[in-house]
């Protein structure tokens, strides 16, 4: 009996995914339930269980295919489960594409478009996005816009992210051609959409119909053209004639990677980001660890970190300012009163969030236990999409690799991020004498747009007053 893999929707607002490797081919024993291959959606990587035992028969989506989810990848032989071998044959394998190599002033002038991937159709003409990387912090906020409907009448299939890049851009969504599952608008359209000229189509449409025209600020390169644009700088620094002599290599960037590269480069975009930096004490709950990490670890069964001490003292902090604990919407602030804290996990293939959700409700121990948890999972592909989403304020942590403090980018839905650095002995002057402590530095990255300075620094003094009176118990 022959039964069909299919891509699983890993999450309500996910509608297609990426085979990143297979870890079964084609005529291998499998069990029930055994990791079959691996995918890449906007939210998580993860490993994908076989639904059934038997042989695999046939694989019909190749290594870097995105696919809409319910679409058939594969095929296992159920009743071949105690076959010897497969009668099927592979699926045919796609050619490798060539990384994009950068054109020879020979041929043609540095354009920053020449090596860009060929966008997805948009309405309207090509044109070059403007030179500034961060809008300038005078210009006016972006126009509320009306559910966007089709010609037809019905509604626009789209993410809360779709939406606010369109606001921001003033992009028509009903203009913008979706590829999703559906004809739902992804990500991917909007930045075509973008990078094709949408904002100025936009702008001018308005104006044909009798509206002044808006001050457009310079839209920045969308993440897509990222590649395209350094080429031009390529092209002058490193001749590509050298890669034929082995002086450098060409990595295409992973799913993944490409993933944290649209998120980061839509943030700078997005926020203006301004930084705010401060010195704790952190001596008593070094002391505190040092005393107790063995007893937490037997007791609790799980290790006995700095972070859960962090944690703690953001959600004071954000319990204090909740303006911290916000999102935007259009012209609308939107203040969550759970604090969901997203923890930055660093993978050997690239970067995760997972997220506590309702911190608040945690006490020390429980909130110990779900970061070693998350982090494990992370490492291990096992995350769900909904334990990487809602985050509603984030922390990384560079200290852990030695770093003295870091200026963090913004996850975006939120309006900061505490990054922390490493924690070591200094000397430092109490009550008029030189004393060495346990320190570090705490760095806020905060979206001006919501969060003012004397907010940030009152939220960053609540986080220190905690952390250098600790009273809590940790067990």
């Amino acid at each position: 009996m022959a039964v069909d893999v299919i891509m699983p929707q890993m999450g309500e607002s996910i509608f297609e995914g990426t085979i990143t490797k297979w870890l079964k081919k084609p005529g291998d024993k499998i069990e029930r339930d055994e990791p079959l291959f691996e995918i890449s959606t906007d939210k998580v990587d993860a490993e994908i269980p076989s639904p059934s035992a038997g042989v695999l028969k046939e694989i019909k989506v190749n290594e870097g295919q995105t696919v809409p989810i319910q679409t058939v990848v594969a095929v296992i032989d159920a009743d071949g489960a105690g076959a010897a071998t497969a009668t099927a044959a592979p699926a045919k394998a796609e050619p490798p594409k060539p990384a994009p190599v950068p054109p020879s002033p020979k041929d043609e002038a540095p354009e920053p478009k020449a090596d860009a991937p060929a966008p997805k159709p948009a309405p309207a003409p090509a044109q070059k996005p403007g030179p500034s990387l961060v809008p300038p912090a005078g210009s006016s906020a972006p126009q509320q816009r009306p559910a966007a409907t089709a010609a037809s009448g019905e509604k626009i299939r789209s993410s809360p992210l779709v939406r606010r890049m369109a606001r921001d851009q003033n992009i028509d969504l009903a203009q913008v051609p979706g590829t999703g599952a559906g004809g739902r608008i992804s990500k991917r359209d909007i930045l075509a959409a973008i990078e094709g000229g949408g904002a100025a189509s936009g702008t001018a449409a308005r104006t044909a119909a009798g509206a002044a025209p808006a001050l457009s600020r310079p839209s920045a390169p969308p993440p897509s053209s990222g590649g395209a644009a350094a080429s031009a700088v390529l092209e002058n620094a490193v001749p590509r004639e050298k890669m034929y002599f082995g002086h450098y290599e060409v990595q295409p960037m992973s799913v993944m990677r490409q993933r944290i590269a649209e998120h980061m480069v839509l943030s700078k975009h997005v926020s203006p980001h301004v930084y705010s930096v401060d010195e704790v004490n952190v001596s008593a709950i070094a002391a505190l660890r040092a005393k107790m990490k063995d007893k937490f670890e037997q007791a609790a069964g799980t290790k006995l970190t700095f972070m859960p001490f962090f944690v703690r003292a953001a959600v004071e902090g954000l319990r204090a300012f909740p303006t911290v604990n916000a999102s935007v919407d259009g012209t609308n602030i939107i203040l969550h009163k759970e604090c969901n804290i997203g923890i930055a996990v660093a993978l050997d293939w690239g970067l995760i969030v997972p997220v506590i959700k309702g911190a608040e409700e945690k006490n020390f121990l429980g909130i110990a236990r779900a970061i070693n948890d998350l982090a494990e999972r992370a490492r291990a592909k096992k995350l769900k999409p909904e334990e990487v989403a809602e985050s509603t304020f984030s922390i990384t942590n560079p200290g852990v690799f030695g770093g003295l403090f870091g200026l963090p980018v913004i996850n975006q839905p939120n309006v900061a991020i505490l990054g922390l650095g490493t924690i070591e002995k200094r000397p430092v002057v109490i009550d008029d004498a030189i004393a060495i402590r346990s320190m570090v530095y705490l760095t806020l990255s905060y979206d001006h747009r919501v969060v003012d300075g004397a907010v940030a620094h009152q939220f960053m003094g609540k986080v220190k007053h905690t952390l250098e009176n600790w009273t809590e118990s940790i067990l």
